[in-house]
């Protein structure tokens, strides 16, 4: 089949959960045969423009891992990136003819209802309600909200990646929806060199947190929490700005104010390795998810969890991590003090975390789940 993907930001790239997925699906799609084009955004990496990389600085197209990517014109700016690039994603995918669009995202949702009136086959996967983020004005949250409605009333198909968000679109559209929870792979641990060196870190010596720092992720409950915590374990924050300078600005000087607290900014490679790899626990305590990919990694490479308990968060660590209530900065407090106090309960979910979490997704099950979908005439939904 010809398949396009329109709604990541960039492919290679670690700029957000979306890319991860974009680009686990089109490689392997392309690895078995497919003919697979991946629109990118043109601009900076949302980190800052220096963690721009190669797809960053190219405006020509490239091939990565069999997968045919076209970088296209894009307005940067708060709400616009994802607007102007998929519009003009959507003309160029238009004029190619593939035999099916495959949406990501919300906000380049909204663009589905041009390929829809063409006759091309489209599916769209909602990563996550996007309208109810904070970070956004009254107009970006009413065109993400408008990308929801064009999908739920136009696409062929519609993916989501909770259960929850499924009854919702039902609820709210009367739309059935396909759950297709997204996939990992058993990453193995290695040992804490690159962040010895940076910032004096250990194994088991830190509480990590590892994502954008934007207010949904809700890194101010956890700074809040640790900072009443009797504890020499430090606590790490590692991600960058996304759209949210504002929020970052105020998580950094809250961070100043306690020693233990360190900022890494945006991170990848092997210090992300090695941060995931070393971690005494991982907490994510976000009031508003989709399927968090920052969760199934750190799971995959063994690590003890802490979550809030949204069920985009609870459906995915299920008994093998614990959880808190969402926004409830006591309960965190409590929970992140009895794991400081009893080692052995950390010592159990990490050595159960892995096993459970590669078991229970798998991306190439997730392929074969969206191949089928691409080609299927049925309207039976799981």
């Amino acid at each position: 089949m010809k398949i396009a993907f329109i709604g990541h930001k960039r492919i290679p790239s670690r700029e957000g959960g979306i890319e991860i997925v974009v680009d686990e699906l089109a490689t392997r799609m392309a690895a078995r045969g497919e003919q697979v084009v991946a629109y990118n955004r043109k601009g900076h990496n949302v980190a800052g423009a220096e963690f721009d990389n190669e797809t960053n600085a190219t405006d020509k197209p490239f091939t990565y891992k069999g997968v045919h990517v076209i970088p296209v014109p894009t307005f940067e700016g708060k709400g616009l990136a994802a607007l102007s690039s998929s519009f003009t994603a959507t003309l160029k995918a238009i004029i190619a003819r593939p035999d099916v669009i495959h949406y990501h995202a919300e906000g380049p949702s909204a663009m589905l209802r041009l390929a829809h009136w063409m006759g091309i086959r489209t599916v769209s996967t909602i990563h996550g309600l996007d309208w109810q983020r904070a970070k956004w004005g009254r107009f970006a949250s009413w065109h993400l909200k408008f990308g929801e409605r064009t999908a739920a009333k136009c696409a062929d198909e519609v993916i989501v990646l909770s259960r929850n968000v499924q009854q919702y679109f039902r609820d709210t559209y009367g739309r059935e929806t396909r759950f297709i929870p997204n996939g990992i792979e058993r990453n193995e641990q290695i040992p804490a060199r690159v962040i010895a060196e940076k910032y004096g870190l250990e194994k088991n010596g830190y509480v990590l947190f590892l994502g954008r720092i934007v207010p949904e992720k809700g890194v101010h409950y956890l700074v809040e929490a640790f900072r009443q915590l009797d504890t020499d374990k430090k606590l790490v924050i590692a991600g960058g700005a996304s759209d949210s300078h504002e929020y970052y600005a105020r998580i950094r000087e809250a961070a100043a104010e306690d020693p233990r607290i360190v900022l890494t900014g945006f991170t990848q490679g092997e210090e992300l390795a090695e941060l995931y790899s070393n971690a005494y626990v991982y907490v994510l305590p976000s009031d508003l998810e989709g399927m968090p990919m920052s969760l199934l990694e750190a799971m995959s490479f063994g690590c003890c969890c802490l979550t809030s308990d949204i069920p985009e968060c609870a459906e995915v660590v299920g008994d093998y991590g614990m959880t808190f209530r969402k926004g409830d900065v006591r309960d965190l407090a409590d929970k992140l003090q009895d794991l400081l106090t009893n080692p052995e309960n950390v010592q159990r979910f990490q050595s159960q975390a892995s096993d459970y979490i590669t078991s229970k997704f798998s991306w190439e099950s997730v392929v074969d789940q969206t191949l089928a979908l691409y080609s299927s005439s049925s309207k039976e939904v799981n």
